[in-house]
């Protein structure tokens, strides 16, 4: 139980940190946007897409890219699981593996994510996707 709350403990205050300091904006240029007309099927309207890039260390190890289409209302970690092999800890609140790729045991290092550029005050189990938004996932360092 002491070993699970040290745990716990780094990580929150692992978050504070890089929530304190502000995370590092990796600007990315890749911009391949579909177009709706207005006389074509305006049936599905629900669903829009988003872009989701998973990398390591800031960003200077490419690990994978789609985009996918989203509900009204979907939760990325809901659109993560349905499109990434994702693990989890801690109820579901915690991604630790993304598609195979996770943190050595030792290593103080976990799944970070940014929004539009931007790291959100909640985790993804609560975070509501809009349609266009661009989410990076980057396992980096807690330091």
């Amino acid at each position: 139980m002491n070993k699970w709350f040290l745990r716990i403990a780094s990580l929150m205050v692992a978050i504070g940190l890089l929530v304190g300091c502000g995370a590092e904006e990796q600007g990315q240029t890749n911009s391949q946007e579909k177009e709706n007309t207005a006389g074509e099927n305006s049936e599905e309207q629900s669903e829009e897409t988003v872009r989701i890039t998973i990398s390591k260390g800031k960003g200077s190890e490419y690990i994978n890219e789609k985009e996918v289409e989203v509900e009204e209302g979907a939760t990325l970690m809901e659109v993560m699981e349905k499109n990434f092999e994702v693990k989890t800890d801690f109820d579901g609140g915690f991604i630790t593996s993304i598609d195979g790729v996770a943190p050595k045991d030792g290593e103080q290092k976990s799944w970070m994510f940014t929004v539009n550029g931007e790291m959100p005050t909640v985790g993804a189990k609560e975070f509501k996707l809009s349609p266009g938004d661009k989410v990076t996932f980057d396992l980096q360092a807690w330091e």
